[in-house]
């Protein structure tokens, strides 16, 4: 087998350009309709952020409200909880086969129904094929096709991966898209590494002039150790609701089975969650340094007592190490 060296590098330019390409969607500054609240949920993948937000939809649609659920993660998981765990026709997908055919995307490609709650997935690309940011962005700019900023609703919910806070991904924070911000952590440090990163971003861009702020952290999985809670008074933002590591979430949640419903036991703790989230203000957090994020937990649990011991040329040269005859001169004790 031989490799097309000529090929492969041309490949690997395009894709350099690719992520080097600046964003072309232009996002009116303003608010889509007069009410609508458009909110961007942040946190590390697997963390609990399409149980959060499937739950918290239902429960706001069973509230009477309008909302609309986007799933921006290009594993395309946000809706699966929604409807049952059957997975819906990616925007992304959608758009490249009706190219293909010749025809235009409708809203009832891309959109569907349940328990009151409309949702539909950005998509992304297939793997080592494309840059998942420039998807997210493509997504978007075919929702500006079909209306986006026409449409009636109360909320609008984007779920983003936290774990790449940049191109496609913060496309909410860097062009004012969402009024606010919502992360979702547990008492562990990589996903308040995460978070904390997103506050990062939305103080970064509010210096640039930008608007959204953080309304506020929802801990999932809380094992009441304290560290998110720790976290959110660090950076100085409310926690908006503790949902406890209770085994009957994890359960229902394996099975995809909605417990954000009145119906359920967990209905008043996602009904408090939709309410504060309706009225949280979006504020200006205050992130941490890498030393103020260790400090919220124990240091053995994170390097803490480490003591690093630099290496040697020796070290890295191993079986290699050939000794050197110092040329320093060494004088006799006078």
């Amino acid at each position: 087998m031989t490799l097309d060296i000529p090929n492969l590098k041309d490949f690997d330019q395009r894709l350099r350009d690719e992520a080097n390409e600046e964003p072309t969607l232009e996002v009116p500054q303003s608010e889509p309709t007069k009410h609508t609240q458009i909110i961007a949920i942040y946190g590390k993948g697997g963390i609990g952020k399409s149980f959060t937000l499937a739950n918290l939809s239902c429960m706001m649609a069973e509230m009477g409200k309008r909302v609309l659920l986007i799933g921006c993660d290009p594993k395309s998981d946000t809706t699966s909880l929604l409807f049952g765990g059957k997975a819906c026709p990616t925007i992304i997908e959608t758009s490249s086969a009706k190219k293909l055919a010749g025809e235009e995307v409708a809203i009832g490609d891309v959109c569907f129904k349940r328990n009151g709650v409309f949702a539909m997935e950005l998509g992304g690309p297939e793997v080592g094929r494309g840059c998942g940011g420039r998807g997210i962005i493509h997504g978007f700019e075919l929702l500006e096709k079909l209306g986006f900023h026409d449409w009636d609703f109360d909320y609008v919910l984007l779920d983003f991966l936290g774990d790449v806070v940049c191109g496609g991904f913060g496309l909410p924070i860097a062009r004012d898209m969402a009024q606010k911000v919502i992360l979702v952590a547990s008492n562990d440090l990589q996903s308040l590494y995460v978070a904390n990163n997103v506050c990062s971003a939305v103080e970064y861009f509010r210096k640039m002039g930008g608007n959204v702020g953080v309304a506020g952290l929802v801990i999932n999985k809380d094992d009441g150790t304290g560290e998110a809670q720790a976290f959110a008074k660090a950076v100085d933002i409310p926690v908006l609701a503790a949902i406890p590591a209770h085994d009957d979430l994890r359960k229902k949640s394996a099975n995809y089975q909605i417990v954000g419903t009145s119906a359920g036991q967990w209905g008043p703790m996602f009904e408090g969650l939709a309410d504060a989230v309706g009225i949280a203000p979006p504020v200006r957090p205050v992130p941490l340094d890498q030393n103020g994020l260790l400090g919220l937990f124990d240091s053995k649990d994170t390097g803490g007592d480490v003591v690093l011991e630099p290496a040697t040329d020796t070290d890295m040269r191993g079986k290699n190490a050939v000794e050197k005859v110092s040329l320093e001169v060494v004088y006799d004790d006078a």
